[in-house]
């Protein structure tokens, strides 16, 4: 059930009440439901556009409370524009704001949207929270954001309500989680599906409720190993696996020193514990498996 501002607990009110736009939030004319958490991250990733002749976004903007919070928040330069599912929003147009009505989980919508607004700076996604809506709104519009813009998510932990067909594997929080494997890709060698988004992709911050996407494909260069001395070679033992594996040679030494005399033996172990790390594998597997309970 939501509270007045004024009511909030003591550590909350404290922490927001320095930040500037929660100042403006609570002396809105207008309805706007925000969680008392979301404050301190738009301060965060936002502060750096206010002032900037930037295009904003906003999907879910109904009584128009938001809208007038961000265009006191950003500035006479920013270009406030939103989106809802309910043709009564129109009405915010009256007010200078740019209102499109349509369905977030519709491709061609966003298509047609983006043909008309052009790229933009920052979508913030208060929509409908469902996994398609939130999972197709970010993918229409990463390729159409500027670079140094940013795509937030909020109320992001309806990925783990049943009422939105939650938990599920094609949840919104599992997709952001999939785009840190996309940013991982690019490093050399690692096992991971190519996407397009990874050269678009510069960054991903999770917060509490919240995914924030920062898009930058000019920040975005393939990665190489760096050595700062020129012809140097490095000449030191990998003795990460160290503490394991002599003990495993203590053992076969001290228990079964006769399979080191086989050769055919010899090799079998060799395979597996040094060559391939079978059972070391196996070994850190349970060891932290716990870690992830």
């Amino acid at each position: 059930m939501a509270i007045n501002p004024k009511d909030l607990p003591k550590k909350s009110l404290e922490i927001n009440s320095n930040l500037r736009l929660f100042q403006i939030y609570k002396n809105l004319k207008r309805e706007s439901l925000k969680c008392d958490t979301y404050f301190q991250v738009y301060e965060e990733m936002f502060n750096k556009y206010v002032g900037k002749k930037i295009t904003f976004v906003e999907i879910g903007v109904l009584q128009g409370g938001s809208l007038f919070m961000w265009k006191e928040y950003f500035g006479k330069d920013a270009r406030i524009i939103g989106i809802d599912l309910h043709p009564n929003a129109k009405e915010l147009e009256k007010h200078g704001f740019e209102i499109y009505i349509g369905s977030q989980s519709d491709k061609n919508f966003w298509r047609n949207f983006y043909s008309k607004v052009g790229k933009i700076d920052i979508l913030l996604d208060d929509g409908g929270h469902v996994n398609d809506q939130q999972i197709i709104t970010l993918s229409e519009t990463i390729n159409n954001i500027n670079d140094g813009g940013i795509v937030m998510t909020e109320d992001v932990h309806t990925s783990y309500f049943k009422k939105f067909g939650n938990p599920s594997k094609y949840s919104y929080i599992n997709y952001s989680k999939y785009l840190v494997d996309v940013v991982n890709s690019r490093f050399p060698k690692t096992d991971v599906k190519k996407n397009n988004f990874r050269d678009k992709i510069y960054s991903i911050s999770f917060y509490e409720s919240i995914v924030a996407i920062k898009i930058n494909s000019k920040k975005i260069i393939e990665p190489n190993i760096l050595n700062n001395e020129e012809n140097r070679t490095l000449n030191v033992a990998d003795l990460r696996y160290t503490d394991y594996f002599p003990k495993v040679d203590n053992f076969i030494n001290k228990n079964l020193p006769i399979i080191k005399k086989i050769p055919i033996i010899k090799k079998i172990v060799r395979y597996l514990f040094y060559t391939h790390n079978f059972i070391i594998k196996f070994k850190y597997y349970f060891k932290l498996k716990k870690y992830f309970k």
